[in-house]
């Protein structure tokens, strides 16, 4: 069998099937009225259909199972039916919230289900026991954190592109094929609904897309931390941005006293929105962030393993300051823009 070939035709199925799905996805809003509303906590000023992400999720169920199953250092069957039939939950719980509002608990309950089955897969397969609790929490905390900070334009998807073109880097540096192709095809089906959610957004991800994209990068890490412990850091480095922006501020909040389990509009890209600059530009100081300095101490990190946890740790302080900066400067471009109005 030529891999090479079965690989690339992998990839290239995720982009079109995401790309075909999302189109159809876009008609089908339209017509069960699946419609965002601009609102007071929304960062968009038109109504736009939501529940594009329905289309990476069928790419990657076609393409990912199949490449974790069927090419060199493939994975037991246990992981890749765990890793579907978990996608294939929040997918659900997400497609049906973006219909009609979904209680609380129970979304949450198939959540954590989904990330149970994932991590006593791995269990079951050589990882300790113990760190079944640990896995449960990171991946609730995964989902939960790409919900929310799916908010402006484009933002997301190209954080998933982001990540899984780096997931692929590092599962192919450890000769890990079958994780490789995988990790493509979460990218290349991120880039077909991409298209259509670039600024300004055609189609919005909906919970059906981005607790879904929450549920798998965090297997697609898991799993890389199975192959080599080393790799979790260069890893976890690739997600910073979006981990750093989230944690600090449900951390912000709690603190304050505020409702932290409700809507707001608190997030450092949802400050600069509010602030003046356009989804565009919101977006672009993500990207940066990735290149210019996610991306070069993942490689550091990578590439020497004694050092990645002090690379890791630094990453998330530098993080930490340019959110605590940025935030103060967007606070005070709005109280400007606000007093300025007044007179």
């Amino acid at each position: 069998m030529n891999f090479a070939s079965l690989a690339t035709g992998m990839v290239l199925a995720a982009l079109v099937i995401s790309w075909v799905v999302v189109r159809a996805a876009i008609a089908y809003a339209h017509r069960r009225g699946m419609l965002d509303q601009p609102g007071q906590r929304r960062s968009h000023t038109i109504p736009t259909p939501r529940g594009g992400g329905i289309g990476i999720v069928v790419a990657v169920l076609l393409t990912m199972p199949a490449s974790l199953a069927v090419l060199p250092e493939a994975w037991p069957a246990v992981v890749v039916v765990a890793v579907a039939v978990g996608t294939v939950l929040v997918a659900a719980v997400g497609w049906w919230d973006d219909h009609s509002s979904l209680p609380v608990l129970p979304r949450f309950g198939i959540q954590m289900l989904s990330v149970g089955l994932i991590a006593i897969a791995l269990a079951a397969t050589g990882m300790a026991w113990w760190w079944v609790p640990v896995l449960v929490l990171a991946g609730g905390w995964s989902i939960n954190l790409h919900n929310f900070m799916d908010g402006i334009d484009g933002l997301l998807a190209q954080q998933v592109i982001f990540v899984g073109v780096g997931l692929a880097l590092l599962a192919q540096s450890a000769a890990q094929l079958a994780l490789t192709v995988a990790s493509a095809c979460l990218a290349a089906a991120a880039l077909g609904f991409w298209y259509f959610n670039r600024p300004r957004a055609r189609i919005f991800m909906g919970d059906v897309g981005s607790g879904t994209m929450g549920l798998l990068i965090f297997a697609l890490t898991a799993l890389l931390w199975q192959v080599d412990w080393h790799l979790l850091w260069p890893a976890l480095i690739l997600s910073s941005s979006f981990v750093a922006d989230a944690t600090l501020t449900l951390f912000h909040r709690m603190v304050g006293g505020r409702r932290w389990y409700t809507a707001h509009r608190e997030h450092l890209y949802q400050w600069m929105v509010r602030s003046g600059f356009t989804h565009a530009t919101g977006g672009a100081c993500y990207l940066v962030w990735n290149m210019l300095v996610a991306a070069p101490l993942a490689v550091l990190a990578w590439a020497r393993p004694t050092w990645s946890v002090p690379v890791f740790f630094g990453t998330y302080l530098i993080a930490t300051a340019v959110w605590i900066v940025m935030k103060r400067q967007c606070l005070r471009r709005v109280l400007s823009k606000g007093r300025h109005a007044a007179t």
